[in-house]
């Protein structure tokens, strides 16, 4: 059997490293499976990309497709006749697609239009009826044409069985983010900025910002900063600068003294961060499952959160985009009330494992 693995975003490297591994343990033990990692090149920058590889010990690609950068219908619409073109050399019997980048919606759609092969949705069912986030449209599309669902909480099982999708084709794995989390995090490692700003466990505040409604608006970047760093206790601030905000940032005339800015930092690096920080500020939602695995206090800048099991279970809060939201916050966390959270259930490190059973019991993989 061949397995195909679509990676194409930052996050997608960090989902697809154990279920590669889960392949090859497989193989190992003499089970007829075999995997084709396909990079579609949506993230091309070498520390959004390249160093993920090294880092997470996931072999090199199969193919690249090099879809580079463009607008959503350039980079979607090179990404599409890339892997068709791949699958019209060579036809796959399962195509894996993991999270909801653009490289997700594209590759199963083409899975299911050149030659109507199977698709799995690893975190399946996911949803912040959003529809202004490109996410949500990526997800809608993905899970109206997969198969199989592979799904991290019983909110997903419930999303999916509400759109008629049958229990037969719903798997309640875990999630694969954190299989790589547990698995690096003897591994991780301080970045530089931990000694250049003499930075120490629990005495300074990680944050990051990358979303439109954020960071688009110099005005409303200018506020939510503002908001932060005048909440802070004048705690040190390392700030991780997606190329999306770093367009804007120098524009919004903050002072950023107390700031530590800093290009995109390797996993290990920013984990290592994550994990000795006072709080995470951010409006990411991989960044929440891993502050909510690690009991960090994590603050998230959005209205809606696909992930709610990290504020119903997790040390997540949903702060809202309201800049006047974030002293309360702030006051929680360092009057010492803030939660103290709990991990998912499944959440363990084992989810790939289980992801490649349900797999090789569907298909009959001898």
């Amino acid at each position: 059997m061949l397995i195909d693995i679509i990676a194409g975003a930052r996050p997608n490297f960090i989902k697809i490293a154990p279920i590669v591994e889960a392949i090859t343990k497989a193989k190992d033990r003499g089970i007829d499976i075999n995997y084709r990692l396909v990079h579609t090149g949506q993230h091309y920058d070498k520390k959004m990309s390249h160093d993920f590889f090294e880092q997470l010990g996931i072999p090199e690609p199969h193919h690249n497709l090099e879809a580079g950068s463009g607008t959503q219908a350039e980079q979607t619409g090179k990404i599409m006749m890339g892997y068709e073109k791949l699958l019209t050399e060579k036809a796959c019997d399962l195509c894996i697609v993991v999270g909801d980048v653009t490289s997700t919606m594209a590759c199963s759609i083409v899975a299911k239009k050149a030659g109507n092969i199977k698709v799995a949705h690893v975190e399946g069912g996911i949803r912040s009826r959003d529809l202004t986030m490109p996410e949500e449209i990526n997800r809608m599309v993905t899970d109206a044409i997969t198969d199989y669902f592979f799904t991290t909480s019983a909110t997903a099982n419930e999303n999916l069985k509400a759109a008629g999708v049958p229990d037969s084709r719903i798997f309640f794995v875990g999630n694969t983010m954190i299989d790589t989390l547990q698995k690096q995090m003897p591994r991780l490692m301080a970045p530089p900025v931990w000694k250049s700003a003499n930075l120490s466990t629990g005495a300074y505040l990680v944050l990051t910002l990358h979303r439109p409604a954020n960071v688009d608006d110099k005005s409303k970047l200018a506020a939510l900063l503002h908001a932060i760093i005048d909440s802070s206790n004048g705690l040190p601030i390392v700030f991780p600068v997606h190329p999306r905000t770093s367009k804007v940032l120098s524009e919004t005339g903050v002072d950023l003294s107390t700031v530590h800015l800093s290009e995109p930092m390797s996993y290990l690096e920013f984990n290592f961060l994550v994990k000795n920080a006072k709080a995470v500020v951010t409006d990411s939602g991989g960044i929440t499952e891993e502050a909510t695995v690690m009991g960090v206090p994590c603050m998230t800048l959005r209205d809606n959160t696909e992930r709610p099991e990290t504020c119903t279970i997790g040390t997540n809060e949903l702060i809202g985009t309201d800049p006047a939201n974030i002293p309360p916050a702030f006051e929680t966390l360092f009057s010492g009330n803030w939660k103290k959270g709990g991990i998912p259930p499944l959440w363990d490190g084992h989810t790939s494992e289980r992801i490649i059973a349900n797999i090789i019991d569907i298909f009959g993989i001898a």
